[in-house]
């Protein structure tokens, strides 16, 4: 009877278990999630931009001179990243709007509101696609 119980057990939660199993899977992959081919932006001044609006107070940002900051988390390898700030999912026109007001997009994060333009925004962001 024993046997019995444990393969009907197994039967119905079997697929239920592996689904569960695999779902952390489905968001963690190591696939490029953003791409500056097609994204309107000038990687060379928004590296400008960047000491410009003292970004690198709160985060390390590797090729910007005193970009050592470790309140924020660090921008390396940004184009990797399956979500921004944990929250939003990854891509260029996403990290833009962040950029211009991610107070608005999550009230209540550590990132302030710096009032970055849209045009300096895509700038900053065709930067930090550009970091592999």
């Amino acid at each position: 009877m024993r046997n019995n119980s444990v393969s009907l057990f197994a039967a119905l939660h079997l697929p239920m278990l592996l689904l569960f199993a695999a779902a952390p899977l489905a968001g963690c992959d190591n696939t490029h999630t953003g791409t500056t081919l097609n994204f309107p932006g000038d990687a060379n001044r928004g590296k400008t931009l960047i000491a410009e609006y003292g970004c690198g107070n709160c985060h390390l940002i590797p090729k910007v001179a005193g970009a050592d900051g470790n309140v924020g988390p660090p921008l390396l390898h940004l184009a990797n990243r399956v979500f921004i700030a944990g929250y939003v999912r990854n891509s260029p026109e996403n990290m833009s709007v962040w950029l211009q007001d991610p107070q608005r997009i999550l009230p209540g994060n550590a990132m302030p509101t710096m009032g970055i333009s849209r045009k300096d925004s895509h700038d900053i962001t065709a930067f930090l696609y550009s970091l592999e």
